[in-house]
């Protein structure tokens, strides 16, 4: 019997109950994830917002980040929100000599590029693809995309203010990334629009 897709949150530091409560209100199974031995029960992966250096690190601690990369690499759906789009990201700017990602999403980020804690602000950015009213962001030390290649579609900028035209939101294939954490706001478009990317391709995968 077909039970539908898995969802892992990677649960080693950041926002991980917001998304597995916001993943729930999308009637899908979502788990923590903190071993390797629980990606072979995953269909998907979501990468909270935290701090890129130290889960970096701990994905290198705990085993994680080779088998996460090639789970990537092989067409695992991945969404990142915050630090989760640097850890997508294929080159890093203004991280550590030491700082890895699992790639995936071919773009240039820089790191914390809205400014240090202090400068965490809100705004509303149109996002493609996702209908309805301009969505609420919520920017905690965000970082955006200096540069994209041609495979991936940008799906939002800042529209106003010293930041108008960065881009913040992000997708290819079937891998989703946002600058800002959808998770703290009362708006599940963008839990939804990954959903509705992970069921796609657990239904190809069935076929």
């Amino acid at each position: 019997m077909n039970k539908g897709p898995v969802i892992g949150v990677l649960a080693l530091q950041g926002d991980v109950h917001e998304h597995l409560r916001a993943l729930a209100e999308h009637d899908v199974v979502a788990r923590p994830i903190r071993r390797r031995a629980e990606l072979d029960r995953i269909n998907a992966l979501v990468i909270p917002g935290g701090e890129s250096t130290t889960i970096s690190r701990l994905t290198v601690d705990f085993a994680l980040l080779e088998p996460i990369q090639r789970m990537i690499a092989d067409g695992l759906p991945a969404y990142g929100s915050c630090a989760g789009m640097v850890m997508l990201a294929s080159k890093i700017m203004d991280g550590r000599s030491d700082q890895r990602s699992f790639g995936g999403i071919d773009m240039i980020v820089r790191r914390n590029a809205f400014g240090r804690q202090v400068d965490s602000f809100e705004a509303t950015v149109n996002l493609a693809g996702i209908a309805g009213d301009p969505f609420q962001c919520v920017f905690i030390r965000a970082p955006w995309v200096e540069r994209v290649s041609e495979r991936v579609e940008v799906l939002g900028r800042v529209e106003e203010g010293p930041a108008a035209g960065r881009i913040v939101a992000v997708r290819q294939r079937n891998l989703l990334a946002t600058a800002f954490h959808p998770e703290l706001v009362n708006d599940g478009r963008v839990h939804g629009l990954f959903v509705d990317m992970v069921r796609a391709a657990y239904d190809s995968a069935e076929v």
